[in-house]
């Protein structure tokens, strides 16, 4: 069974169609239609279309799509100013800031770097169904994001094997991050949109943190080094005489 509460993301691999350095905006592919991907789903054209009417770029919502970059919300790197669903996919219409994050994307985008994207979203419970074994139709998700990806990571887990030392360094950074932002959330000052930021981020936290604590961590196993007793040793120059 898929985790409904999970914020789960999918990449779309080779994704820029254009890059127009004039404008600042880049048009690329955020997800593909009727693909099996790696988790087994199918998404369906329509699944994004909900999202897009109620908080798309022509929407009047406060709670945009957001554009960001890995996936981090403190990482806001443009805006989107178009999203449609076509034939083959979700195709979207950025327009990066003005900000260092935004100038260090353009770059990116024009060195070749960020070549590919992936989506934050999460599953709709009753427009999801199983079509065979371990492969599931999804009709329609809860899209919160577009995120440029420098290599093209398609899980919130982190890549790098956990032992058990960095596990708790990163359990802990992730602590940290988290007691800022609820504390920011108390304060409740900022717009609207600060305080969504925010609460998106919580919800990556908590997928982070979760991953990791249900991570194996990785064992080192330090092989045992018996020493040979005297008697051992005695026999063992007495073999190399008698050869």
């Amino acid at each position: 069974m898929k985790d409904l509460k999970k914020y789960q993301v999918k990449k779309a691999d080779l994704s820029v169609k254009d890059v127009d350095t004039k404008t600042r905006r880049v048009q690329v592919v955020l997800s593909a239609f009727d693909n099996i991907d790696s988790d087994g789903d199918v998404i369906r054209k329509g699944a994004f279309a909900k999202s897009i009417m109620e908080r798309g770029a022509e929407s009047t919502s406060n709670r945009k799509i957001a554009f960001l970059r890995h996936h981090d919300w403190e990482q806001q790197i443009g805006k989107w100013v178009k999203m449609e669903e076509t034939h083959d996919g979700l195709l979207a219409v950025g327009e990066l800031g003005r900000s260092t994050k935004g100038e260090d994307a353009l770059l990116d985008y024009q060195d070749g770097i960020i070549k590919e994207h992936s989506i934050g979203f999460n599953y709709v419970e009753d427009k999801m169904n199983m079509v065979q074994d371990g492969v599931w139709e999804l009709k329609e998700v809860i899209l919160w994001e577009g995120s440029a990806v420098t290599f093209g990571a398609n899980s919130l887990t982190p890549t790098l094997e956990v032992s058990k030392g960095n596990k708790t360094e990163l359990l802990d950074k992730l602590n940290a991050k988290m007691e800022s932002l609820l504390s920011a959330i108390k304060n409740g000052k900022g717009t609207d949109e600060r305080l969504y930021e925010i609460e998106m981020g919580l919800k990556v936290c908590q997928q982070q943190y979760n991953s990791l604590i249900n991570q194996e961590p990785t064992i080192e196993v330090t092989p045992e080094i018996i020493e040979p007793s005297n008697d051992q040793l005695k026999q063992f120059y007495l073999n190399l005489l008698k050869k």
